[in-house]
């Protein structure tokens, strides 16, 4: 999600998260900045360990594991990522008064605070992810309020930007594209979800260039409403791209040039992204709740479900211990821990330590 909603006031198609704004506003007080400090600055008190899910899939839930460091309040956390070393990367939107006001926050694989960069981001930091090119690791960053895909390496060096391909002649001005995600193809090509602007997905080099539109809008096989993440799946052996199709309320798999293969709707609500290990697939879904499925696209466990949900604007103590509320994006850790990061505007992110 977005910092103030600015590119969803401009979408073309609307996906039902305004319900969710609605809601969130009837039943709940926006939090004051004090408030805000308090709930992120705020130790959890004790209590029994909260267990999710089942079988080989069950779960610890630890709200909050992740912190902001002093003087830091987070706005929306939106992404999140890992790189080999272990270090974890939070993309969140900057809370107001904030210092410093960096959209990138670093953490060590304990969830100990390294440090922040990224001012850019401020108000805009969403999609994020890590690839390896050339034996280097970067990080793509797709920026809801400049309206760009950004590559930078770990440290926030710029490599490039890449803004509205105005050149695709999908759209007629600039403004009309909110990029939110992007994934990798395995020729070395990057595809970028317009989820926020026109729901497109345009294929790009790996140097920022404009190559063509892969989908269009719509809900016909093959169009897409929000595609708010993607993934490429190569499960199967034949790569394909996964695509959380969110508002039109499914997975979509098509092949790498944009035909549909598949819809998968089983368990499905609102998915935000996906990603992959050992056979199965991890989905936050804005629904609040985490879903994980095997390769037949069947759900295999459901985490911290707290559907239904009104509490995006309310205050931390409102929040429910184990229950989430708009999970964003989620990721596998390297020891197999899952970390959760929420679109609410005070910010959280989860750990569900296995213990299966």
């Amino acid at each position: 999600m977005i910092s103030q909603i600015s590119c969803d006031t401009l979408r073309t198609m609307n996906i039902d998260r305004r319900s969710f704004l609605r809601a969130s506003a009837a039943a709940a007080i926006l939090p004051s900045v004090a408030s805000r400090v308090l709930a992120q600055d705020a130790k959890p008190a004790d209590q029994p360990k909260i267990i999710c899910g089942s079988g080989s899939n069950r779960y610890e839930c630890i709200n909050d594991w992740i912190k902001p460091p002093a003087g830091m309040m987070f706005g929306d956390t939106h992404g999140v990522t890992q790189d080999k070393a272990g270090r974890i990367y939070l993309a969140q939107t900057v809370g107001a008064g904030s210092t410093p006001a960096n959209g990138v926050c670093v953490y060590d694989a304990n969830g100990v605070f390294l440090k922040s960069w990224g001012a850019q981001f401020a108000g805009g930091a969403h999609g994020l992810d890590l690839q390896v090119e050339d034996g280097k690791e970067v990080l793509y960053h797709c920026d809801t309020q400049r309206r760009c895909v950004e590559k930078t390496d770990l440290d926030g060096k710029v490599i490039w930007t890449a803004p509205c391909p105005m050149q695709s002649g999908v759209y007629e001005k600039p403004e009309s594209w909110c990029p939110t995600n992007v994934a990798f193809s395995p020729d070395g090509n990057i595809f970028v979800g317009d989820g926020y602007g026109g729901s497109f997905i345009h294929l790009f080099g790996r140097d920022g260039s404009w190559k063509k539109v892969i989908s269009r809008p719509g809900s016909a096989a093959g169009q897409t409403s929000c595609p708010h993440g993607l993934w490429v799946d190569s499960r199967a052996g034949t790569p394909t791209l996964v695509v959380a199709d969110r508002g039109n309320r499914r997975i979509q798999v098509l092949d790498l040039d944009g035909k549909h293969i598949a819809f998968h709707t089983e368990g499905v609500r609102m998915p935000c992204d996906m990603k992959f290990r050992d056979g199965l697939m991890l989905v936050p879904d804005l629904e609040s709740v985490v879903m994980i499925y095997d390769d037949k696209f069947k759900p295999v466990a459901s985490l911290g479900d707290g559907n239904p949900s009104a509490l995006r604007g309310a205050p931390r103590e409102q929040f429910i211990p184990g229950k989430f509320v708009h999970p964003h994006d989620a990721i596998w850790l390297a020891n197999g821990d899952i970390l959760v990061a929420e679109w609410v505007p005070i910010g959280r992110v989860t750990l569900l330590r296995r213990t299966a």
